[in-house]
């Protein structure tokens, strides 16, 4: 019963996925602009009309470099200036702005006390440790000592939902697939893990850091 290890995504499932609106609002306030709303729209109707194929490409973060020359493509054919351009990729890419859900916490710190392994497992292009390393967990320490592997896209060079992240967190974890629950917030990309023979939890995309979901996870990785 139960599961030996819980790997899990980051942004939409423990940590709200940044909006466009949201980014925009604050890279504008990073560069001193005015960020009213019209403000706000006046930059994403300059964005939909830039060309976004290559942010919009399935493996655009397995690759740091990759990532950053698709978003200067995307700023450069929607004729943001340079200054607001550098603002808004580092607004997209500061992860440590982003809240963790409020039961985030607890929750990792049950599974860990119970002897369940877990692993960081996301399609990101910078490294989450830092902000893992900022939160604390329930009994002390940081989330980021809880956490065993970590298999980020950028560093392991494929994107989800390509078979060789989820053997890379299997691998680091030292677990066969049928012990392990991926738990994220995809569908098609998350709950490829399947396809391994892994169980997959999907769970609605995070919104608020207020939200209550993960105790679906305890549900089903220590259960009663």
């Amino acid at each position: 019963m139960g599961f030996r290890a819980v790997l899990l995504d980051f942004r939409g499932t423990l940590v709200p996925a940044p909006t466009y609106r949201d980014l925009v609002r604050r890279g504008l306030a990073r560069v001193g602009r005015a960020s009213e709303p019209e403000d706000v729209e006046a930059v994403l109707t300059l964005l939909r009309a830039g060309d976004r194929s290559l942010v919009e490409a399935p493996d655009v973060d397995a690759d740091a470099e990759r990532h950053r020359a698709a978003h200067d493509h995307w700023f450069r054919t929607a004729r943001i200036d340079e200054g607001l351009a550098a603002a808004l990729y580092a607004v997209e890419s500061d992860v440590a702005a982003s809240p963790f859900a409020c039961d985030a916490a607890p929750v990792l710190s049950a599974l860990s006390a119970a002897g369940v392994a877990l692993a960081v497992v996301s399609d990101i292009h910078v490294d989450l440790r830092p902000a893992f390393a900022a939160q604390g967990a329930a009994g002390g320490g940081s989330l980021a000592d809880l956490v065993s592997a970590w298999v980020l896209s950028f560093e392991v060079g494929a994107s989800k939902p390509d078979p060789r992240v989820f053997r890379a967190a299997l691998d680091a974890l030292g677990v066969p697939a049928a012990g392990a629950l991926m738990v994220g917030d995809r569908g098609a990309w998350d709950g490829a893990a399947a396809e391994l023979g892994m169980t997959a939890l999907v769970l609605p995309p995070l919104t608020s850091p207020e939200e209550r979901r993960l105790h679906r996870v305890l549900d089903l990785a220590l259960p009663r």
